[in-house]
């Protein structure tokens, strides 16, 4: 497995910082009877900071719940801290939650190189490390670190839908790949590949970027020129609203896969232009705020009130600060069904006994599950089919996709 030297260096001063550790484990006083302070980690700054409204709008979540009263008489007292993007930032933030600021839970921090790099320090330290907003199932391992839980469907899952959806429908078309070149890129593009299995002798070219690539126009140029029929975009929002206009521009209309995360209307699909978006296919777990497909939607009315009084921001449209709604929604489940017992034991073993919870915002029929041996809340998917203005869902609910192609 390649490591980047940004995460290998986090993981270096991880081990090192430990080792230096007094051996006494933090207190395990349970949080005031008025209180309960959880911490978080995000991008508010640097090349992912688009994401910073999934903390941003966990915040204002949180706000919300204060204002009606707390959980079971008590009080949230979220704080969240940017690492822009940074493991060696993350770690040491953390450390700071967990030992300055006594957070009692750290919640839905953001990536894969920051929470790989603070689950040894929280693990050790027996600190709840829930529902972090990646989905590399390296952080859903139960028995290895059964302090540290996920929350959305993993990426490698993820990326054999795509490969069973072109197994399927177009399994003796040509491929091309567009993918981030990071760990989150990295996993979902090896779930295509395990998911296409000898099927992958039709990739003609896969070409991975960097988040602030210059070059995206010479990329798409020589994908298209590879004379494929199918172009998988895996990346974020901003990206693919650049892609998918390249691809218009030189007049190349591939059917169109991009990953969930930039399944977007308001900030993939609208920027790149409607109709130059039109057909793109993807697969989805949550609602999209910009899709008019839910404008009756109860719970999406809900949504906007919420962003309205609690979080007053440019754009009510945006997907991220939906995944942080949900996810603080998921955490105030746990927390509710803890009672007074608001242990870290407890928050753990709650949070490990989740039965057919939906979140508000999810898809109809997606549901979190979890036990003591299953760390993944969320494994379905549906997908979906952009038609210029909302998107279509074809196909049943997918809790599983198949991990070896078929040869044809």
């Amino acid at each position: 497995m390649r490591v980047t030297g940004r995460l290998l260096f986090a993981l270096t001063v991880a081990l090192a910082s430990l080792g230096a550790m007094s051996q006494q484990q933090h207190s395990e006083q349970q949080p005031s009877d008025k209180e309960i302070r959880i911490g978080n980690v995000m991008p508010y700054s640097g090349p992912l900071s688009e994401f910073g409204a999934i903390g941003q709008a966990e915040a204002a979540y949180f706000d919300m719940v204060n204002a009606r009263g707390g959980i079971n008489g008590r009080k949230i007292r979220f704080i969240t801290r940017d690492d822009n993007s940074d493991p060696a930032t993350a770690l040491e933030l953390t450390r700071n939650l967990v030992e300055k600021d006594d957070v009692h839970v750290m919640f839905g921090s953001f990536g894969t190189p920051g929470n790989l790099a603070t689950r040894w320090y929280l693990n050790d330290k027996k600190i709840p490390q829930l529902f972090v907003a990646s989905g590399d199932e390296e952080l859903s391992q139960a028995r290895a670190f059964p302090w540290t839980m996920g929350w959305q469907p993993s990426f490698r899952s993820e990326g054999r839908i795509y490969a069973n959806y072109i197994q399927a429908y177009y399994p003796r078309k040509k491929i091309v790949v567009l993918w981030q070149n990071d760990q989150f890129g990295r996993q979902l593009y090896k779930g295509i590949q395990e998911g296409l299995g000898d099927l992958n002798r039709h990739v003609l070219v896969d070409i991975a970027f960097d988040i602030n690539d210059e070059h995206l126009e010479g990329h798409v140029s020589i994908l298209k020129r590879a004379g494929a029929d199918i172009f998988v975009f895996l990346g974020v929002p901003s990206t693919a609203s650049k892609v998918i206009k390249l691809a218009a521009s030189l007049k190349w209309r591939p059917v169109f896969i991009v990953n969930d995360a930039s399944a977007t209307i308001a900030n993939a699909m609208a920027p790149a232009g409607l109709e130059n978006s039109a057909g793109v296919i993807s697969a989805a777990f949550l609602k999209d705020p910009s899709d008019p497909a839910w404008k009756d939607d109860a719970a999406m009315k809900e949504w906007f009130t919420f962003m309205d009084r609690y979080h007053q921001v440019e754009s009510t449209n945006n997907s991220a600060a939906v995944y942080g709604y949900a996810a603080a929604e998921a955490l105030t489940q746990v927390l509710k069904q803890c009672g007074d017992d608001v242990s870290r034991e407890n928050i753990m073993r709650q949070a490990a006994s989740l039965r057919d919870y939906q979140p508000s915002v999810a898809l109809p029929n997606i549901r979190m599950n979890t036990s003591p041996d299953r760390y993944l809340p969320i494994k379905q998917m549906r997908l979906v089919q952009f038609d210029g203005r909302s998107w279509q869902p074809f196909g049943d609910v997918i809790e599983t996709a198949f991990t070896e192609g078929a040869a044809r």
